[in-house]
């Protein structure tokens, strides 16, 4: 086999073409010669999770570092046509999660507290508040919620096509439909890459698989505490705006915006089988109970018409938080995964701290809550990410 790669060796190999592993590239490619950096993906551009998703933004989220790391992400979106030259029509309709019971307003509540001591002005709206915001809700049941303007929707593709350009321009390598093999090691460390398209010389990677990464961490002999799950999503028809704000509500994790186009964008959650073996196709369960729990919550829709669905992977961690730092199973080996449904959310500004700890540089980020070490120590006392969903 000829190997496709314009060299042999490489001082970064990023495993993961999607958002996260594109955006850790481009912060390597400031630093680094961009012409021995290497990106390669299993896929075509935006086939994984970075393509499927409902392009939210938000900054509300129990932990204090998650809000941060949000935060600067959304200042990064704001600026992405400038620095990339592509426009993912970033707009800051904010986000409203709604609470049904006193237990989800007390959760609710929780994430005030975050949200507002990073500075942001998250508001409490009681019900008749909420009707005055989104008319077409239904009142029933809803005992208030959360709403932060700033939040909003991003359209995912001009976002890949940009750093993927910008990537190419600068001389960075982007090989797609490549996937990797294994790597060898040596002294504890890691030595090459191989791939499809045949070996190359690296001693240091960064795992930004997604839903694959518990599978690219198992070929370099790592187990990961990853778990990639199925979640769903649909487009309607388009319709007169009528809905500003992202919509969430905490029980069956539904959400659902309504994007420039008109269409109603969104999803719940189901208990599908956990793995990537499955493939990501949509089922008609998830089209029955969406159906059911958007109509309950907009009465309007009943009649819309579905224009498609699809599938994407969850890359979820038992604490909720990203995996981001070295492992230090194996020298040279960065994790970059481990997001959740949320990577597109975070990646503006997890992948320069992923670069920074490439380079060898400290970051900002708590190991204790961030470093892949945290799952090889006892539990007890570890901070917890619950809000996974929207």
């Amino acid at each position: 086999m000829t190997p496709k790669f314009r060299r042999q060796d490489y001082e970064v190999v990023v495993v993961g073409g999607g958002v996260m592993g594109l955006f850790t590239a481009y912060h390597l490619s400031r630093h680094l010669d961009p012409e021995r950096i290497l990106v390669v993906d299993r896929g075509f551009l935006s086939s994984g999770a970075s393509g499927r998703n409902g392009g939210g933004v938000r900054q509300q989220w129990e932990t204090v570092p998650t809000v941060r790391l949000a935060k600067e992400a959304v200042e990064a979106y704001r600026r992405f046509p400038l620095e990339f030259g592509y426009n993912p029509w970033f707009r800051q309709g904010g986000y409203l999660f709604l609470a049904f019971s006193a237990e989800e307003e007390e959760r609710l509540r929780r994430v005030d507290a975050a949200v507002r001591s990073e500075g942001l002005r998250l508001e409490w709206l009681s019900t008749p508040e909420i009707l005055r915001r989104v008319p077409a809700l239904d009142p029933e049941r809803i005992v208030g919620g959360s709403y932060l303007r700033s939040d909003g929707v991003i359209f995912p593709f001009p976002v890949l096509w940009g750093l993927y350009r910008t990537l190419q321009r600068a001389g960075v390598e982007v090989a797609m439909r490549t996937e990797v093999l294994g790597f060898e090691q040596g002294d504890g460390a890691v030595r090459a890459v191989k791939t499809s398209a045949g070996s190359v010389r690296t001693s240091k990677v960064v795992n930004a698989a997604g839903g694959w990464s518990r599978d690219v961490g198992a070929l370099a002999g790592l187990s990961m505490p990853n778990t990639p799950t199925r979640h769903e999503i649909l487009a309607t028809e388009p319709l007169k705006p009528f809905l500003d704000p992202m919509i969430v509500t905490l029980r069956r994790g539904v959400y659902f915006s309504q994007s420039m186009r008109g269409e109603v964008i969104g999803g719940l959650s189901l208990a599908h089988p956990s793995g990537p073996a499955g493939g990501m196709p949509s089922s008609l369960e998830f089209l029955r109970e969406f159906a059911k729990e958007l109509v309950a919550l907009v009465p309007r829709l009943a009649q819309v018409r579905v224009l498609r669905s699809w599938a994407g992977f969850y890359d979820d961690t038992p604490d909720g938080l990203p995996v981001l730092g070295e492992d230090p199973r194996l020298l040279g080996f960065f994790q970059a995964n481990g997001f959740g449904g949320h990577g597109f959310m975070l990646a503006p500004a997890a992948g320069p701290r992923v670069a920074q700890m490439v380079l060898g540089r400290t970051t900002d980020l708590d190991p204790a809550m961030f470093a892949p070490e945290r799952f090889l120590r006892q539990a007890g006392g570890r901070a917890v990410e619950g809000i996974q969903l929207g």
